[in-house]
């Protein structure tokens, strides 16, 4: 990957965040687990472990990693908005002064849109197949009572235009559009009561490269124009290293490593992060060869003991395998999960 200088460096979780421009976004020691359904016998699945990071205003933070690590977990947590058979367990999410995992849902649903939106992935499904495109973006508008009728419908034009959209097509239905055309028109419902914060998982899937790019790019002219922040998930790391400032690389439900995104593209510490570049061409050096990483993940139900990457590591050490490394400061700002890192022991 090319060298890159993020505007935004991650504030550093132990406490040294600029007093000035403070996160509008922390999440501290998030732990989610999924129960099996009721009259169903099975263990619970810990897909969460605490999980800590910050969002600063204007900030794009990029959550990576394979599949199943947790990042739309994490994303699903701090919206509330998990399934009836996942439950938070222990974290705080301070957003803007406040936990929310303290407020009850009625407070809840009055964060969600006007403070915080998030784009889901898959806009087809995510989009209902049988309400008109500008019905949908109204409905929340509506809902949430920022506008009357009249002037609602005004702000669904302003908004389609806004992802470019021309108006006229508001009253056409989701097959009507193209992929591309889904994925503008579900971040225009996100955006509708003019939220602070959007979270958007895998935005990009399913999009063909030219498309990936253009849906990129009209979220780089959205934040700027609005001063949005982003939490980005995605397993595609040239899209990180595009768009986003700072870097949390899950694994196994944890935070493996976190730093700005120069920090994580130049300097990995954590030895899945070395190895999850190594596994991503890069055109600056398009001849290098790419390695896989060994095995498989785990699984949420049975968990390794110690670190959870130890079973693939070929760095690892005899205590890996007994106790789970904490989050190591190794720099301002930048903070991995091994034993192989030197520094001192994060405190949040």
């Amino acid at each position: 990957m090319s060298e890159r200088h993020p505007a935004h460096a991650s504030a550093a979780l132990a406490g040294t965040a600029d007093p000035i421009k403070r996160p509008i976004l922390s999440v501290r020691h998030l732990t989610t687990e999924f129960i099996p359904p009721r009259g169903m016998q099975g263990k619970s699945a810990r897909a969460l472990e605490d999980v800590s990071f910050d969002v600063m205003p204007g900030q794009t933070v990029g959550l990576v990693g394979e599949s199943g690590c947790g990042k739309t977990t994490t994303l699903m947590s701090v919206m509330r908005l998990l399934p009836s058979t996942g439950r938070i367990i222990n974290g705080q999410v301070n957003f803007k002064g406040r936990d929310l995992l303290a407020i009850d849902e009625r407070q809840m649903r009055k964060v969600r849109w006007r403070e915080m939106a998030i784009v889901f992935q898959g806009a087809m499904n995510a989009l209902n197949p049988v309400m008109k495109i500008g019905d949908q973006i109204r409905e929340g508008i509506l809902l949430h009572d920022m506008l009357d009728r009249e002037a609602a419908e005004e702000r669904v034009g302003e908004l389609l235009e806004m992802v470019g959209i021309p108006r006229a097509r508001r009253d056409q239905y989701p097959h009507q559009y193209s992929g591309g055309m889904r994925q503008r028109a579900m971040i225009a419902m996100a955006l509708a009561c003019s939220p602070d914060v959007l979270f958007a998982d895998e935005p990009t899937t399913a999009l063909d490269v030219m498309i990936q790019a253009q849906v990129l790019e009209l979220l780089r002219d959205i934040q700027k124009a609005l001063g949005l922040a982003i939490v980005l998930v995605t397993h595609d790391l040239g899209v990180v290293a595009e768009v986003c400032d700072s870097v949390v690389v899950m694994y196994g439900g944890k935070v493996a490593e976190y730093g700005n995104a120069d920090q994580i593209y130049n300097h990995p510490q954590h030895p899945y992060t070395q190895r999850l570049l190594a596994s991503f061409p890069d055109v600056n050096t398009p001849t290098a060869q790419l390695t896989s990483i060994p095995g498989t993940p785990p699984r949420l139900t049975d968990l390794p003991a110690g670190c959870r990457f130890h079973p693939r590591c070929d760095a690892r050490v005899a205590k890996c395998s007994e106790v789970s490394p904490p989050l190591i400061t190794i720099s301002e700002g930048h903070f991995a999960a091994c034993y192989l890192c030197h520094g001192q022991e994060a405190h949040f």
